[in-house]
C-alpha cells in the first residue's frame, strides 16, 4: 500500500491517539493473560500430572485454577472495554469524515460539481464511509491486540526453549512472503473492483432520479440490460479477489499445521535436544496456533482492509483538493446594496478558450429592470451565474455598486441576490421550511409572502397548509405550483437584486398576470434581471440586452429595438409573434 494511503489514515487516527494509547495498554494486559493461561496448564501437567503427584499439590492446583478463572474473567471484561472503546473511536472518526465530505460538497464551487457526478459524491459519503466504518469496528479492534499478542508469544517461546522456538519459526518467512505477494495482487484487484462498484452506484442513482424520463421514453428494458451488464462486471471483478483471499486462508492453515508438525517431530526425535515434556509440547502447540489465529483474522478481514484503504484514498482525493473550495470569510461584507451592476470587457469560458462571453460590457443602474434576450447558448444564463460568482471570469471586471465582486464577501454577495429558476428545487420538508430555508420567519410574514406570490389558493388548499410536507424534490406538486413556491421563497428573503430565469414558464396565464403585478411592483424598487424566451413578458422592462454567440448585438428599450429596421431584436420579436399567429 502506498505511503500516501497510510498518511491519510494517520490523519483520521491522529485526533484519537489518546484513545489508541489506552486501548493499546488494555490490549497488553489482555495478551499477558492469553500468554499466561497455557503456561499455567503446563505447570499443572509437567509438575503434577506427569509426575503423578497431583494429590500432594491439590491446593496448588486449586490456586492455579482460581488464577486461570480470574484471568479469563478479567480478560473478558477488559476485552469488552477495548471493543467498546474502539467502536466509539471508530464512530468518532466516521462522524468526522462524513461531516468533512458533506461540508466540502457544500463549500465546493460550481465547477467542482459540474465535473463530479452527484452519484460519485453519494458513493463517497455513504458507501466509502461505511467501508471505513467496518475497518475501524471490525479490524482495528483486534489489530493492536493481535500484534502485541504475536510478540508476546514469540518472547515466551524463546524463553521456554529457544531451539524449539527457532524450529517453530521456520514457517514465519513463508507466511510473510506469501502474505506480501497475495496482498499486492489482491490490492490491485480491489482497486479495480472499487471502480466498477462506483460506476454501478452512479448508474443506480441516476436511474432512480431519472425514472420518470425512463418511463416517458419506455427505456426500462434497455436500462435493465445496462444494469445487468454493470452488475455482471462487478460480480466478475469480485471473483478474482475472492479466490486470492480463499487461497491465502488455505495457505495459512497449511503453514500452521506444518509448524505444529515440526514441533511434534522435533520432540519425538529429540531433535536439537528438544524436550519430551508433555506440558512444554502443549504450550508450544497452543502458542503456534495462537500466533496463527491473529494472522488468520487479518486474512479473513483482508477484503475489509483493502476496501477501506481504497475508500480512504477515494475520500481524500476529494478532501485534499482545496482549490475547489469557496472562501466565505474573506472580502468586503455588504451592508446595503443599491444594485448597480457593471460588466467591463468580460471574457469567460467554461473550458480553455472556448469563449461563452466575448468582451461583454454593459451597465444596469440601481433599481433598473433589464432583460437578456437571445438564442439558446448565447450566454444569458452564464451572465447571471457570473453575477453570483459561481464561476470566475478570465478577463475583465464585474462590479456591484462600484466594487469588484472578487473583493466582496461571497456569503454577503449571494444574500443580496435572489434567483428563481425555470425548474425550482423543493426539499422534502414543509412548505414553511422550504420558504424560510433555516431562517426564522414568523407565520404571518410567510403568509404575506405567499399572498404576494399569488400562492395562497394553492397552499391553503393543502391539508396542512404551510406545514404540509413535500414529497422528494416536490413531486407532490405541479411545475407551476413549485414555481409559485419559489416566488414566495424569494419574496420572503427580500434580496436587493432579483434574477428571474423564465420563471413563469409553467404558470397559467391568470396566475402569471397576478405574479407579474407583484414582480412589477418589486422591479420599481429593486434591480431586476429577466432571462426571457417569451418576448411578451419583457416589453415593459427599462432595457433589453440582445446576445448572440456570447456578444452583445444591441441594447435599448423594447420600443427602441423593435422599431429598428433590420435590427436583431426586431427580427426575433416579429418571428416570435409570427409563430404565435401561425
Amino acid at each position: 500500500m502506498k505511503n500516501k494511503t497510510w498518511q491519510r489514515m494517520y490523519k483520521m487516527l491522529k485526533p484519537q491517539m489518546k484513545a489508541i494509547a489506552i486501548i493499546s495498554f488494555l490490549a497488553i494486559l489482555i495478551n499477558i493473560g492469553e500468554v499466561v493461561k497455557p503456561y499455567l496448564i503446563k505447570i499443572v501437567i509437567d509438575d503434577y500430572l506427569s509426575a503423578n503427584v497431583y494429590q500432594q499439590g491439590i491446593m496448588t492446583i486449586g490456586m492455579i485454577g482460581a488464577i486461570y478463572i480470574g484471568i479469563v474473567i478479567v480478560g473478558n471484561i477488559l476485552n469488552f472495554i477495548v471493543t467498546t472503546a474502539t467502536s466509539m473511536m471508530g464512530e468518532n472518526v466516521i462522524y468526522s469524515i462524513r461531516n468533512k465530505l458533506y461540508k466540502y460538497a457544500q463549500y465546493a464551487n460550481i465547477p467542482f460539481h459540474d465535473k463530479t457526478p452527484a452519484g460519485t459524491l453519494f458513493v463517497r459519503i455513504t458507501s466509502d464511509v461505511e467501508d471505513v466504518t467496518t475497518l475501524f469496528k471490525e479490524v482495528i479492534t483486534t489489530f493492536i491486540k493481535d500484534i502485541i499478542m504475536i510478540m508476546a508469544f514469540v518472547v515466551m517461546m524463546l524463553s521456554l526453549d529457544y531451539k524449539l522456538a527457532l524450529l517453530s519459526f521456520l514457517v514465519i518467512p513463508l507466511v510473510i512472503i506469501t502474505s506480501l505477494i497475495i496482498t499486492k495482487v489482491t490490492n490491485k484487484l480491489q482497486e479495480y473492483s472499487k471502480k466498477v462498484k462506483t460506476k454501478l452506484n452512479i448508474f443506480l442513482a441516476e436511474s432512480i432520479y431519472g425514472v420518470k424520463l425512463i418511463k416517458i421514453f419506455n427505456r426500462q428494458y434497455e436500462k435493465q440490460k445496462e444494469c445487468d451488464k454493470l452488475c455482471t462486471a462487478f460480480w466478475k471483478s469480485r471473483i478474482p479477489t475472492g479466490i486470492t483471499e480463499a487461497l491465502l486462508v488455505a495457505i495459512m492453515m497449511i503453514l500452521e499445521n506444518v509448524g505444529i508438525t515440526i514441533i511434534v517431530w522435533a520432540t519425538l526425535n529429540h531433535f536439537v535436544g528438544a524436550s519430551m515434556d508433555v506440558g512444554l509440547i502443549y504450550v508450544f502447540v497452543t502458542y503456534i496456533k495462537q500466533i496463527f489465529n491473529p494472522i488468520n483474522r487479518l486474512v479473513e478481514n483482508f477484503e475489509t482492509i483493502q476496501e477501506a484503504l481504497v475508500s480512504i484514498d477515494k475520500i481524500y482525493e476529494i478532501l485534499e483538493h482545496k482549490e475547489y473550495l469557496e472562501d466565505f470569510e474573506k472580502g468586503t461584507v455588504l451592508e446595503e446594496v443599491e444594485g448597480k451592476i457593471e460588466f467591463k470587457n468580460v471574457w469567460f469560458a467554461y473550458e480553455g478558450e472556448n469563449w461563452i462571453l466575448k468582451d461583454v460590457s454593459f451597465t444596469i443602474e440601481a433599481g433598473q429592470s433589464i432583460a437578456f434576450v437571445g438564442k439558446t447558448g448565447s450566454g444569458k444564463t452564464t451572465i447571471t451565474n457570473l453575477i453570483n460568482r459561481f464561476y470566475e471570469i478570465q478577463k475583465g471586471e464585474i462590479l456591484l455598486d462600484g466594487i469588484n465582486i472578487k473583493d466582496i464577501n461571497l456569503r454577503s454577495l449571494r444574500e443580496k441576490i435572489g434567483i428563481i429558476l425555470q425548474d425550482p428545487f423543493v426539499f422534502a420538508r414543509s412548505i414553511k421550511d422550504n420558504i424560510q430555508l433555516n431562517k426564522n420567519f414568523s407565520d404571518e410574514y410567510i403568509r404575506n409572502t405567499i399572498q404576494l406570490a399569488s400562492a395562497e389558493e394553492f397552499i391553503n388548499g393543502l391539508p396542512n397548509g404551510i406545514d404540509e410536507i413535500s414529497q422528494e424534490r416536490g413531486n407532490s406538486y405541479s411545475s407551476g405550483q413549485k414555481q409559485l413556491l419559489a416566488f414566495a421563497r424569494i419574496f420572503a428573503h427580500n434580496p436587493s437584486i432579483f434574477i428571474l430565469d423564465e420563471a413563469t414558464a409553467n404558470i397559467d396565464t391568470k396566475t402569471e398576470e397576478l405574479i407579474q403585478k407583484s414582480v412589477d411592483k418589486i422591479s420599481k424598487e429593486k434591480t431586476s434581471i429577466f432571462i426571457a424566451h417569451r418576448l411578451s413578458t419583457i416589453v415593459n422592462v427599462d432595457k433589453i440586452i440582445v446576445l448572440n454567440q456570447g456578444e452583445i448585438m444591441e441594447q435599448g428599450s423594447h420600443n427602441e429595438l423593435v422599431n429598428r429596421p433590420d435590427g436583431y431584436y426586431s427580427k426575433l420579436y416579429h418571428a416570435y409573434y409570427s409563430g404565435l399567429v401561425e
